[in-house]
């Protein structure tokens, strides 16, 4: 009874499917780590980190997927029938899928655009901050306070995203009111030459100011000045700081609303 029971499950139809299948998915598998390693000696070392990590990903999830679809096979598994068991949790299974499908694919897009790079400083919407990675399913900042924030692929492709980090250079624009009293070509020829006075300057492109508007209390005046963009922050310190320091030397009034005191 029991040989005839396994000799109507194991067929030489069935012997034949699991040797095929057998070698069709060690090849399978042995093609998958060669070209990991082919890619890993030629091609990671040309990519941004980020882009050889979602290649990576996206290799290996399509690896266990296809694998996945090749055992079922072997075992003449039949899709349809599978899914029809699952019932109601393979549509809610589905619908989990498609959100992360979309975000793979937001990914996708994000690595072939070069927007995004690690230690980017980037603004989504109302949130902002530094990148500590970038995944499949979504980009991990955390915000100068140190707060973690997770965002979908799918929210950044669908925003309008700032990446602060992504020139190697910066503008910084500083807008300062003078008395009308003050010397106005002076006042100019002084402001331009502030940033030769900062350590974080850079030369080119030259810094310019620009004569903005006559206001009540006196004339504003824009000076532009650029630094590298990981220097920003810093930069805007040390200008505020010279101008300031640069305006008393040469007693230049900003004015500003007095408090009178009345008896």
């Amino acid at each position: 009874m029991d040989k005839n029971i396994l000799s109507d499950l194991f067929t030489p139809a069935v012997i034949q499917r699991f040797i095929f299948g057998g070698i069709g998915i060690g090849i399978f598998i042995i093609s998958y780590i060669v070209l990991t390693k082919i890619l890993k000696k030629f091609a990671y070392p040309k990519m941004k980190p980020n882009s050889s990590y979602l290649v990576t990903k996206l290799i290996k999830y399509a690896f266990y997927v296809i694998i996945i679809f090749l055992i079922l096979g072997l075992f003449n598994i039949k899709l349809t029938a599978l899914f029809g068991a699952a019932g109601i949790a393979g549509i809610a299974i589905g619908f989990a899928a498609q959100t992360s499908f979309s975000n793979i694919i937001s990914g996708l897009f994000l690595l072939t655009e070069h927007a995004l790079t690690v230690g980017d400083y980037i603004t989504i919407g109302t949130e902002a901050g530094t990148i500590d990675s970038i995944n499949m399913l979504s980009v991990r900042i955390h915000t100068p306070d140190n707060q973690y924030i997770r965002i979908p692929n799918e929210t950044i492709i669908n925003a309008n995203l700032k990446n602060s980090s992504y020139f190697p250079i910066r503008r910084f624009s500083l807008s300062v009111t003078i008395s009308y009293d003050a010397d106005l070509k002076s006042a100019v020829e002084l402001l331009k030459n502030v940033p030769q006075q900062c350590s974080l300057h850079i030369p080119e492109p030259e810094p310019q100011v620009f004569i903005e508007s006559f206001e009540d209390s006196g004339i504003k005046l824009t000076l532009a000045a650029w630094t590298k963009s990981e220097n920003y922050m810093n930069f805007k310190n040390q200008l505020f700081i010279t101008v300031k320091e640069t305006l008393d030397a040469n007693n230049i009034e900003i004015p500003y609303k007095k408090l009178v005191l009345v008896k």
